[in-house]
C-alpha cells in the first residue's frame, strides 16, 4: 500500500534531526495505514520472537529503534511512484482512515473499552483493502459508491462488490492484515466489518472482543461520515440497519449517542 506523500516528507524531516524523536516518528507513522502495516509486519515477524503480537505503533517503534524505523521509511520511499490522479483519489481514503482511527480511540475511552490501542489500529486499517482494490480495478470508486447506495438489511456493502468484481475490500483487507502479521482477531474484525448485522443480531455469538471492536468501529465510521467521504452518499444506509443493535449492545440510548457524536465532532477534527 503506497504511503501518504506528506507523511513521508514529515518523516524524512524528522530523521535528519540530530536526535530523532521516537514519539514524533510513531505519531507520524500512526497516521498512515501503509507505513503502520509495514512496521507491524516487521516487528511481528519470527525474527523478533515476541510472545504476543504487537498492535501499538508506539511500542513497535520503541522495539525497533530509530535506526531500523528510518531504514524502513527510506526503503518504502523509493517504491513505485503514484500518479497525481491516484494521489488525489486516495486522499479521501487517507483522511478518513486517520479520522476513524482517532474517533475509535476516543470512543473506546469514553465507553470504557480496555482495548484502546486495538480500537485505534482497527480504525486505521479497516479499509486497507480499498487502495489495493483501486489499483486492481480502475473503476473501483464507482463500484464502492454503488455498494454504499444499495446497502440495506438484506444487502451488505460487500455483496455489491462481490457481484460486480468477484471480491471485496474486506476480504482483500483481511489478507493484507494477515501479511502484516496483525493479531488474528484484528484480521477477523477487518474481514467482518461489513457483516455486522448478523453478528449483532445473533445472540449465540459469544465473541465479545470482536463485537466490542466492531461496535466502536461502526459508530466511528458513522461519526466520521465515511459514507459521504468515501462513497459520496447523503445517507448512511448501513448505519440505519445497525444503529439499534449496536447501541443496544454498548448500552447507549439514541439520545446518548447523538450527544456523544456531537461532542466528538466538536473536538474540531471533523
Amino acid at each position: 500500500m503506497p504511503p501518504q506523500p506528506q507523511i513521508m516528507v514529515d518523516l524524512q524531516m524528522e530523521q535528519v534531526m540530530p536526535n530523532p524523536d521516537l514519539k514524533a516518528i510513531a505519531r507520524l507513522i500512526g497516521q498512515d495505514p501503509g507505513l503502520s502495516g509495514a512496521l507491524l509486519k516487521i516487528v511481528n515477524s519470527p525474527y523478533f520472537g515476541l510472545a504476543n503480537k504487537v498492535s501499538s505503533i508506539q511500542r513497535a517503534v520503541n522495539l525497533l529503534g530509530s535506526r531500523s524505523v528510518i531504514n524502513m521509511i527510506n526503503a518504502l520511499s523509493i517504491k513505485g511512484e503514484m500518479s497525481d490522479e491516484t494521489i488525489v483519489t486516495l486522499n479521501r481514503f487517507w483522511d478518513n482512515a486517520q479520522d476513524v482511527a482517532m474517533t475509535c480511540l476516543t470512543l473506546a475511552k469514553r465507553i470504557g473499552c480496555e482495548a484502546v490501542d486495538e480500537a485505534y489500529t482497527l480504525g486505521l486499517f479497516h479499509n486497507c483493502g480499498i487502495p489495493l482494490m483501486l489499483k486492481r480495478f480502475p473503476n473501483y470508486m464507482t463500484v464502492l459508491e454503488e455498494s454504499y447506495a444499495s446497502a440495506s438489511d438484506e444487502r451488505r456493502i460487500v455483496d455489491t462488490e462481490n457481484r460486480l468484481l468477484n471480491t471485496n475490500h474486506a476480504v482483500v483487507g483481511y489478507f493484507t492484515a494477515k501479511s502484516w502479521n496483525l493479531p488474528q482477531h484484528l484480521c477477523e474484525a477487518i474481514a467482518s466489518h461489513h457483516n455486522c448485522l448478523s453478528l449483532f443480531t445473533d445472540d449465540s455469538s459469544r465473541d465479545i472482543s470482536l463485537k466490542n471492536l466492531l461496535a466502536i468501529l461502526k459508530m466511528a465510521e458513522h461519526i466520521c461520515e465515511s459514507y459521504r467521504v468515501l462513497a459520496d452518499q447523503e445517507v448512511d444506509l448501513e448505519w440505519e440497519t445497525l444503529r439499534a443493535p449496536v447501541l443496544e449492545y454498548v448500552g447507549l440510548s439514541g439520545y446518548d449517542f447523538d450527544n456523544l457524536k456531537e461532542s466528538i465532532r466538536d473536538l474540531g477534527r471533523y
